[in-house]
């Protein structure tokens, strides 16, 4: 009896050994895929099942990045526009933005086209505006009745190398009153320059007709009391349109009287003389302004249109004397050339001379 219940005994711990045995453990799992992976690869298995199921996570695990990366993409292209503008504001001025400085006392607006017309300069000081809309009316009609279908009929019937030859004639005889002026602005070295131009066209140029100083490099400027009054510290003054002579200033006005002294051509006495050589100059003048003629035409406002344009361009002149006095060197090209569109000299209005 005893001996049997031994043998169950040892028949019961022999099944609860095997029990034990074949149960699976945890952490074992992982492992027994190596030995599977080994049987399979040895047992000739086909390679694509495995490859397939070994890339099944890989492509998990790389499908997953896109998305994670796409966050960050964005800020980096905030950062580059913050950085560029950033850039452009600290960029250094540009030679056009440092003309315009100095000619309005700032900078152009950021974006603006360079050369453009859209960085405007200050309002022209018009406080007379009404007036000067009324004399502006009365000398179009002038000008549209009687000079411009003169200086038309002039550029039609006389040759340009006349026409040269008279507009020389005349830029010569105005020489001494911008060697005057030159003078009283404080530089000599132009004065001298001027004056040497001068005795060149005078004698080698026949009397200022032909223009050999040109041609020796000698450069053509033109200066007035107005410019000098500028140059001494007066460089702001209200617009005021003056019947027959046009666009001026109040400044202009008293560089008007003082240019009338230094003039050639009212030194001459005969009346008939010096009317023809006055009213000849006023038609050569005004013929070299017709290719203005359209521009003004097609404007809305002709009246501002000729305002703006005078004010900046005597800004302009004004300013560009400053500079030439404290730069000798380096200028810009067009601060150094003589001015292509002038307005009515003080010598060229045909007035009765008290005395004469």
């Amino acid at each position: 009896m005893n001996r049997a219940l031994r043998g169950l005994g040892s028949v019961v711990l022999l099944l609860a050994l095997a029990a034990c045995a074949s149960a699976p453990k945890p952490g074992v799992a992982p492992a027994a895929a190596e030995p599977v992976a080994g049987q399979a690869a040895g047992s000739g298995a086909p390679p694509v099942a495995a490859a397939e199921s070994a890339a099944a996570p890989v492509d998990a695990a790389v499908a997953t990045p896109p998305v994670a990366v796409a966050a960050p993409v964005a800020e980096p292209a905030v950062d580059d526009a913050a950085v560029s503008a950033e850039d452009g504001a600290s960029a250094t001025p540009t030679a056009a933005e440092d003309d315009y400085a100095a000619l309005y006392g700032e900078v152009p607006a950021a974006g603006t086209p360079e050369g453009s017309g859209a960085a405007a300069a200050p309002a022209p000081f018009d406080p007379w505006e009404p007036m000067n809309r009324r004399i502006h009316a009365f000398n179009t009609a002038v000008d549209n009745a009687i000079a411009r279908p003169l200086a038309q009929a002039y550029a039609t019937v006389v040759p340009q190398p006349m026409r040269l030859g008279v507009a020389n004639f005349f830029d010569n005889l105005s020489s001494p009153l911008t060697f005057v002026n030159q003078l009283l602005q404080g530089r000599p070295r132009h004065a001298v320059q001027t004056l040497g131009r001068f005795v060149v066209n005078s004698t080698l140029g026949i009397g200022g007709i032909f223009d050999p100083a040109s041609d020796l490099k000698m450069k053509r400027r033109s200066e007035d009391f107005g410019q000098t009054l500028g140059i001494w510290g007066w460089r702001s003054s209200r617009y005021v349109e003056l019947p027959l002579f046009g666009p001026r200033t109040v400044r202009d006005v008293f560089g008007l009287v003082g240019d009338a002294p230094l003039s050639v051509t009212r030194q001459v006495d005969d009346d008939t003389i010096r009317y023809g050589l006055q009213g000849l100059q006023l038609v050569d003048k005004r013929s070299q302004l017709l290719s203005l003629d359209a521009m003004r035409q097609d404007a809305s406002d002709e009246y501002a249109l000729v305002r703006n344009a005078w004010m900046q361009r005597r800004t302009f002149q004004i300013e560009g004397d400053r500079r030439r006095r404290e730069q000798s060197d380096g200028l810009p090209d067009y601060l150094e050339e003589e001015d292509p569109y002038p307005t009515v000299p003080a010598d060229a209005m045909p007035v009765p001379i008290p005395g004469g």
